[in-house]
């Protein structure tokens, strides 16, 4: 008996994301039709221009587009998308504003909630005017980091007005018009003041969400305000803070904020008495942020975290302070914890990665790189941990076979790891690790020195991306990768000078979800192989060609014309 339409709508939308209907839309044509009309979010690159009005056909239930690595024409391009019930649009990256084709979005349709424009070349106080006039009922807005280097006019000269960038007007105006307006990220936007907070607090009473990272003119009095004035404020992003000192005010509106949860700080002097006002403030934190900052010591982390024992996400990175030690001392409260990252506490060993992996059970994502890990011994007896899914151990230069292979056997569902730049790690640690972690996704070991070869002689059935520049694989291994990772979707080989056309072919034939592939420094590749490759590979999205291989004009549009970008090199 067949099972219902309806049946197979609510099995299929437990998938993450919507690169899992690929597979089953093959399957056959009620799968294709089902994955299409529950399809919501397309991403619309140079590749896929021409194919734009086919693709629109083909879902017409998207609500969110995307521009990536767009170099056209985006008013042209917005035109076409007018007709569809968007609820989010990004036109991150670009080097203006699409005013135009905005405009006649919102002519047709104002119910966007959500805008992104960040990386914007040239934005003005009049364009976020204009995206308030056009897109009244936003709730989430982001215009972070502009970039101001295209405020210059065709001749060279500096265009003021442009170079001037978003003011305090600008967001007054954008946040008159957007009384619905909830999450705002105005990271980067360096001419603004407390002024712009003020505005935002007033008129924008459901506001939940506020970025502030690198907005010079900001100082603590405003972000006081914000706190003490926006009773809906669950996450506030800043940087830069209590350099001189830090302002009573400031202390003090914490405990007026009785609604945050995320606290992001970085690069800021806070002192351990900042730390114990946010520790007295009985906040319902469960995601904590101090990167790269300093002026504090254990004694007030060990109070902060002793008071916030149902943190899930935090983030010490930098923290030099920190020895194996005290992380046995911070680990008795870090329970629920399932993201930390202790990056750069470079007095951290072993010791610290055994501790977090047996107190902390919930952890899904261990982030140490740049520590002291391969220094001391594992403890005899281990403790399996099966939440683990990422470790991320990148510029550990001690860690070596022996620690990955401990780590392996720890974390046995792994599905990412990352020990980019440990020169003690081999081919026989690599593999060990292959062998033993069989759910692993992502692997990435560029520039290991002490990997001279990676020849897999056994199936890698979920291994999806694999980064493996600077390393000494030669052809015969790199055909072995493609025959026995055959969901590989992203290959990295910069500088792998011993690959050449022949090692390519096995990976193209093989490998039959390949997206991209960077052959950058791989000097022993010939250009001739990339028209075989584009034809030979529907799935190629991406080539980086070796350096000083150039394509054509015409060939690249040939290329882009099946639906892949080549890059120069």
């Amino acid at each position: 008996m067949e099972l219902p339409l309806e049946c197979w709508e609510s099995i299929f939308s437990f998938l993450e994301h919507h690169c899992f209907f690929q597979p089953l839309s093959l399957v056959c044509n009620r799968f294709l039709s089902i994955t299409n009309h529950l399809r919501h979010t397309l991403t619309i690159t140079d590749q896929t221009l021409e194919s734009l009005p086919r693709l629109l056909l083909r879902f017409p239930h998207l609500n969110t587009i995307v521009f990536r690595d767009f170099h056209g024409s985006l008013d042209s391009v917005l035109s076409q998308v007018s007709g569809l019930p968007l609820k989010s649009l990004d036109v991150s990256n670009q080097n203006r504003l699409p005013l135009l084709g905005l405009k006649q979005l919102g002519s047709k349709m104002r119910n966007l909630t959500e805008l992104h424009c960040s990386n914007i070349g040239s934005l003005k106080d009049t364009d976020l005017i204009e995206i308030g006039n056009c897109f009244p009922f936003l709730e989430v807005v982001d215009i972070s980091y502009p970039d101001h280097g295209c405020g210059f006019s065709p001749n060279g000269s500096l265009d003021s007005k442009s170079f001037l960038g978003v003011t305090d007007d600008g967001i007054h105006g954008l946040a008159t018009t957007l009384r619905r307006l909830r999450k705002i990220d105005l990271s980067g936007n360096t001419f603004i003041t407390d002024q712009a907070l003020v505005s935002l607090s007033l008129n924008c009473l459901f506001l939940s969400e506020i970025g502030i990272r690198d907005c010079d003119f900001i100082t603590q009095n405003g972000i006081a305000l914000v706190l003490r004035k926006c009773g809906n404020l669950k996450s506030i992003f800043m940087n830069g803070i209590g350099i001189p000192s830090i302002d009573e005010c400031f202390k003090d509106s914490f405990a007026h904020a009785r609604s945050l949860c995320e606290l992001y700080l970085s690069n800021s002097f806070i002192s351990d008495e900042l730390l114990y006002f946010v520790a007295e403030a009985c906040l319902p934190l469960h995601k904590l942020v101090l990167s790269r900052c300093f002026g504090f010591t254990f004694d007030g982390i060990y109070i902060l975290l002793s008071k916030y024992q149902s943190l899930t996400y935090l983030d010490l990175e930098g923290a030099s302070f920190l020895t194996d030690d005290f992380m046995i001392e911070l680990t008795k409260f870090l329970g629920n914890l399932t993201f930390i990252n202790l990056s750069l506490c470079s007095k951290l060993t072993n010791s610290t990665f055994f501790n977090l992996t047996r107190n902390c059970p919930l952890l899904s994502t261990i982030n140490m790189q740049r520590t002291n890990l391969g220094v001391e011994e594992f403890p005899t007896e281990i403790v399996v941990n099966p939440r683990v899914k990422s470790l991320h151990l990148a510029w550990n230069y001690s860690l070596n076979d022996e620690c990955i292979k401990m780590a392996a056997n720890i974390c046995p569902s792994l599905e990412v790891l990352d020990v980019t730049n440990c020169s003690g790690i081999t081919e026989e640690g690599v593999l060990a690790v292959l062998k033993s972690c069989l759910h692993i996704r992502c692997l990435e070991i560029n520039r290991c020195n002490g990997i001279k070869n990676l020849e897999i002689d056994f199936e890698l059935p979920k291994l999806e991306v694999l980064q493996a520049g600077g390393l000494g694989i030669n052809d015969e291994a790199l055909t072995l990768i493609g025959k026995r990772c055959f969901r590989l979707s992203h290959l990295n080989l910069e500088g792998c000078l011993n690959v050449t056309a022949r090692g390519v072919e096995g990976v193209i034939l093989n490998c039959k979800a390949l997206k991209e592939m960077n052959l950058r420094w791989c000097n022993n590749v010939s250009l001739d192989i990339v028209s075989w490759m584009v034809l030979s590979r529907p799935s190629l999205r991406k080539v980086t060609l070796p350096c000083g291989s150039a394509p054509t004009v015409n060939q690249k549009n040939f290329f882009l014309r099946h639906g892949c970008l080549v890059c120069e090199g």
